[in-house]
């Protein structure tokens, strides 16, 4: 027989946006709270090292290892799509940094018809959930779990990319979180003294000692159980033990853009005509469920460069590794300290936008790909993506076995607009570069090649260099139109006691890297969820 535990509520994953739900929905001691995640804990030393993000990404402890299918976009290329496989999720693995993205975003999400989100309405979830390094302020606030630090380190070549963009148009600001990110500044990052700061320190660590919360690793969602149109529980699979948790008030899924989809799909909530074929049986017919999927496409070009130091050559031999090891571990500075991405800018591809489409992170590196070694050469990579694609992808199933890792298909640039977009921004880097600010150091184009001139051969360089930003979203989006998953309130339309809160609920992507908005929507679905348990 099953074993069968109960609970009032059960979260199903411990990333971001899990991490927060147990701890709002476990400060009331009446509730009893049991949170799932996948993967292990988050004790290992390359989550706390913010260059670790080096030996996560791709590694089975921390990472789910899953791949695109072959994209058309990106001329057929399939490319890896790292997701936490881990408690803190990909705030574990990620970048680090803390991006609310633009007013606009929000606005229009209620413009949609989600009232409730517009920028007025979530900036109050933004500000409780931080704990920046400024204290308090009229945009910013202190004593909350999201840690905000300014980065430790500085590079000149950074510095005089940031005076070429200035030079191009681009202004010089101090903070990207004011509500239009438009400017060129270091980007803000989740640390602490030197250390990742991800979600489960911030938010799950100081809850795990209540009574009422109980947090289970290495434990799989295989199923929703579904009674009389109520979620009831999830089907668990525990190291090869299955399990049976019960839910009295509700499920939430918390597995992100990828994972909600998927285990709503395996259990039989989704579209009937993919479902069948694989012999799901449709518990819910809801035909949006892994559709809608947005993610920011990343053009990762790369510059030589003369005259400068870059982490290339600084990183090239064994006394380099050392200084570095040795200036992290007495002053937690320097390169380890180093997000992926160092500076920031955000900017319009179109002067005609009201905001910037365009975010660039800028690195004092150059690699193939992550995992892989650093030139021989000292260069900087000027990472352009756009921040509104018009592209819609889907994630799916490959088979009825919750073993299989799902179908992911972003669909990137698949749209003209989004290949036009695409041009403009690696024209626009090549104007930054051209700048007298950055003349002393000599850039030459190395990728895409200095070859590629027209607007259609800058598309297909798109698609050559072209990777994710690791930012899905939309898979389960909020809306009341026939194409929405959940409601305004989070709640799985046709489906009582269920609920989404990750990124998976966007209707639209935010201008801006997406944990921190993640742990906002956390926010504003714990109080919701709490308010509608006590009628």
């Amino acid at each position: 027989m099953v074993e069968t535990i109960q609970f009032d509520y059960v979260i199903v994953g411990a990333g971001s946006a899990g991490c927060v739900l147990a701890n709002r929905l476990s400060q009331d001691p009446r509730n009893a709270v049991l949170l799932l995640e996948a993967g292990g804990s988050d004790n290992y030393i390359w989550v706390q090292i913010p260059v670790g993000y080096l030996y996560c990404i791709g590694n089975p402890r921390t990472d789910w290892g899953f791949k695109t299918e072959n994209e058309p976009g990106l001329n057929g290329r399939s490319i890896a799509y790292p997701r936490g496989k881990v408690l803190g999720g990909c705030s574990s693995i990620n970048g680090m940094i803390y991006m609310r993205g633009q007013a606009a975003d929000y606005n229009h999400w209620s413009q949609l018809g989600n009232s409730g989100w517009g920028w007025d309405d979530v900036l109050p979830y933004f500000l409780k959930s931080e704990d920046h390094f400024g204290g308090h302020s009229d945009m910013h606030r202190a004593g909350g779990g999201m840690r905000v630090e300014q980065q430790r380190l500085s590079w000149d070549v950074l510095d005089r990319f940031a005076d070429a963009c200035e030079q191009a148009g681009i202004p010089k600001i101090d903070d990207f979180n004011r509500g239009n990110n438009e400017g060129v500044s270091y980007f803000q990052v989740n640390q602490k003294s030197g250390w990742r700061w991800n979600m489960a320190r911030g938010f799950l660590k100081p809850a795990q000692e209540r009574s009422n919360l109980t947090v289970m690793t290495n434990a799989q969602a295989a199923r929703i159980i579904v009674e009389e149109g109520k979620a009831t529980g999830v089907e668990i699979d525990r190291d090869g033990t299955p399990l049976l948790a019960k839910a009295r008030a509700e499920v939430v899924l918390a597995s992100g853009a990828i994972g909600s989809p998927q285990l709503l799909m395996l259990s039989g909530i989704g579209n009937p005509e993919k479902l069948s074929p694989l012999g799901i049986q449709t518990v819910h017919a809801l035909n949006g469920v892994g559709q809608n999927l947005q993610d920011h496409l990343q053009l990762r070009t790369i510059y030589k460069v003369d005259g400068v130091r870059t982490l290339n050559e600084r990183a090239s031999s064994l006394f380099g590794k050392a200084a570095i090891a040795l200036e992290y571990a007495l002053r937690r500075t320097g390169p380890m300290s180093m997000s992926p991405s160092q500076l920031g800018a955000f900017a319009k591809s179109d002067p005609a936008l009201e905001t910037p489409d365009l975010e660039y992170h800028v690195q004092p590196l150059s690699l193939d790909k992550f995992g892989e070694p650093l030139h021989d050469f000292p260069a900087i990579t000027a990472s352009v993506c756009n921040l509104r694609p018009q592209s819609r992808g889907q994630v799916g199933l490959r088979s009825e076995n919750w073993r299989d890792p799902p179908v992911i298909a972003p669909n990137y640039l698949s749209i003209e607009s989004d290949r036009q977009t695409a041009a403009r921004a690696i024209r626009l880097t090549r104007k930054i570069l051209a700048q007298p600010a950055l003349a002393d150091y000599k850039p030459r184009e190395y990728l895409p090649g200095s070859s590629y001139a027209t607007d259609e051969e800058l598309a297909e360089a798109a698609g050559n260099i072209g990777t994710t930003i690791f930012h899905p979203v939309g898979t389960a989006k909020m809306g009341d139109d026939p194409s929405a998953v959940v409601d305004k309130r989070l709640r799985v339309h046709g489906i009582a006691g269920l609920r989404v809160v990750d990124a998976s609920i966007m209707p639209t992507i935010t201008s801006g890297n997406t944990n921190a908005p993640v742990v906002m929507i956390a926010e504003k679905a714990s109080d919701m969820i709490l308010r509608d348990g006590r009628r």
